[in-house]
């Protein structure tokens, strides 16, 4: 059947409409594309890169946790109670201090925990921490000069036995600082990392307020008095305490006997004894065990001492004994008080941990 002519105009008609809809679907279709690619930015977009937006977005995203608290040094100040041992002639030390570092505890006291003394060479914890934390390099070396070493001579300070023009290793000087307690190891330490004594002194007070210490202040990184150069018993057991956490520092105050290393001035080094080892053994008090410290002495000092020790089950105690007359009375005096944990020496206590 054929088909009018009528009827063969009005097919092609109806199929262009179709076309022209499909295309202008298409059209419609790509510049909606093309607004959402280059167009303007979407809502997340600009809360992203909108600052005050993107503060409200993190905060969203952020985790529901309580915010964490800094890192803790790992000391505390001991506090006395009504079970402090109050001492008094049974100790010949005019100050005298036994700390429970685990429980933060003051066990026995002679004197206030919190009076004021001259530390003397109790100072060279403080330096040795200040040095080990800025030590980049143990195998550094620093050259001794005539000037450092005059100078100390004609102060009388104690000496490890360095010498002029001699290179010394940064190590060697912690030891030469710790053991024999010599200033010329002190003052090498200081120049090496700080310029100056005056400057790494500075970072000594630096450290001490960042301890939180109450009542300590450096003016020399050796202790040779001065009247602004102090410290108190407590601020003391709290140095050595935070000594304690690094490994180097507690090994080098540890150590009985240390010999440097070679050089021109000393082909065979230097052998350094410990200025506390050389007057106990540490196993003096049965059931603990001294493992180091550092002695003191200045005429405005006194014989001073501050060591630590443990008893077989770990447990930490510190013991500082300040204006002592005679150097042995400090030793006698630590061990009666070490006696107080243990019951075993001649200070007549009952044990105060069991």
């Amino acid at each position: 059947m054929q088909k009018t002519n009528r009827e063969r105009m009005v097919i092609p008609r109806k199929s262009g409409i179709l076309v022209m809809f499909l295309g202008l679907m298409v059209m419609l279709i790509g510049v909606w594309a093309i607004v959402k690619i280059f167009g303007a930015p979407d809502k997340d977009y600009t809360r992203r890169h909108d600052p005050e937006e993107r503060q409200v977005l993190l905060a969203m995203t952020e985790p529901e946790t309580e915010p964490t608290e800094p890192p803790k040094l790992g000391y505390c100040y001991p506090e006395t109670d009504e079970s402090t041992l109050i001492l008094d002639e049974q100790i010949d030390c005019s100050l005298v201090m036994l700390t429970d570092v685990d429980n933060a505890k003051v066990l026995a006291v002679k004197g206030t925990p919190d009076q004021r003394i001259y530390p003397a060479s109790m100072t060279k914890l403080m330096t040795l921490i200040v040095a080990i934390e800025h030590i980049e390099d143990l195998d550094a070396t620093f050259t001794m000069t005539d000037e450092l070493i005059n100078s100390l001579r004609e102060q009388q300070a104690s000496m490890a036995g360095f010498e002029i023009g001699e290179e010394v290793t940064m190590k060697d000087l912690l030891y030469g600082a710790a053991l024999p307690s010599g200033a010329d190891g002190t003052s090498g330490l200081a120049i090496s990392i700080a310029g100056s004594e005056s400057a790494f002194v500075d970072m000594m007070n630096e450290k001490a307020e960042e301890l939180g210490l109450k009542n300590t202040h450096f003016m020399n990184a050796s202790g040779l008095h001065d009247p602004a150069h102090y410290s108190t018993m407590e601020d003391i057991t709290v140095i050595l305490e935070y000594c304690l956490q690094n490994d180097l520092c507690k090994e080098v105050i540890s150590t009985y006997q240390y010999t440097t290393r070679a050089t021109e001035q000393h082909p065979h080094g230097i052998e350094l004894t410990s200025t506390m080892f050389n007057r106990m053994y540490g196993t003096e008090v049965e059931g603990i065990t001294i493992l180091g410290g550092k002695t003191g002495y200045t005429d405005e000092a006194g014989q001073c001492l501050v060591s630590y020790a443990e008893t077989e089950d770990e447990h930490r105690y510190i013991a500082v004994t300040a204006q002592g007359t005679n150097k042995w009375y400090n030793v006698y005096d630590s061990f009666k008080l070490y006696g107080v944990v243990t019951g075993t020496y001649s200070l007549d206590t009952k044990p105060a941990h069991t």
